[in-house]
């Protein structure tokens, strides 16, 4: 129970701490847009260390749900390339997102049912259908904010194995299309231009076909059984 509460007690300082120093002034497109070559000259010198840091940031925002995981994804994107930045981004959003699950599962569970228990049966529906398919639907298509599925997941039934696997493949489409655009920062205005309705269109699709082996599992459970 004392490491339980101590460890709430971590996570509501590190937020706070956040919000104190207003870091969030950092993960603006004008931001990464004027601090860019300074970032990648510091790679060019440091590359180890920029990449554990970055990744360890990374890690640390999406673990805490602190806004902002885009534009860190763009900051990826325009200092290690999109292929390279791709990588690197799905280990530290794979790590954060299994620590949001897993606090969410063990420490915060009461918190995040109060907050957000009413979206809870969807999840448990789709999960008990097919966990991996499921997941990689949510992942790929935006029903749902990327912190909301993190939180909530952990009050389900979903294996952790299977969340982690599902994470981890679902989210490197999207990561993708951000970091590959962060190569061409110049001509980026605002994020929508980046998410443009082909681009949601194509995640759509593929969330689509996530679903395919659950909506087939569906239908031949209603079909009736032939008589003998």
């Amino acid at each position: 129970m004392k490491k339980k509460s101590a460890l709430i007690v971590i996570i509501v300082i590190a937020i706070a701490l956040f919000y104190h120093f207003d870091l969030g002034r950092f993960l603006t497109l004008e931001s990464i847009k004027t601090h860019r070559q300074d970032l990648f000259d510091f790679y060019e010198q440091n590359t180890l260390a920029m990449i554990l840091g970055y990744i360890t940031v990374y890690i640390t925002a999406v673990a805490l749900s602190l806004p902002g995981a885009l534009f860190l994804t763009l900051i990826g994107g325009a200092v290690f390339g999109a292929l390279k930045a791709t990588l690197i981004i799905n280990i530290g959003a794979t790590i954060g997102a299994t620590l949001a699950f897993l606090a969410a599962r063990f420490v915060l569970r009461d918190w995040v049912e109060s907050k957000w228990g009413d979206k809870l049966k969807p999840f448990n529906e789709g999960f008990s259908n097919n966990a991996i398919n499921y997941l990689l639907f949510l992942r790929l298509v935006p029903v749902f904010p990327f912190f909301l599925v993190n939180l909530v997941s952990g009050l389900t039934q979903i294996p952790t194995r299977i969340y982690v696997l599902g994470t981890m493949i679902g989210i490197i489409p999207g990561t993708f299309v951000y970091a590959n655009a962060a190569s061409n920062l110049a001509s980026i205005e605002s994020v929508s231009d980046i998410a443009s309705p082909g681009v949601l269109g194509a995640f759509a699709l593929l969330g689509m076909f996530a679903l395919i082996p659950t909506i087939y599992s569906k239908i031949k459970q209603k079909r009736p059984m032939p008589s003998l």
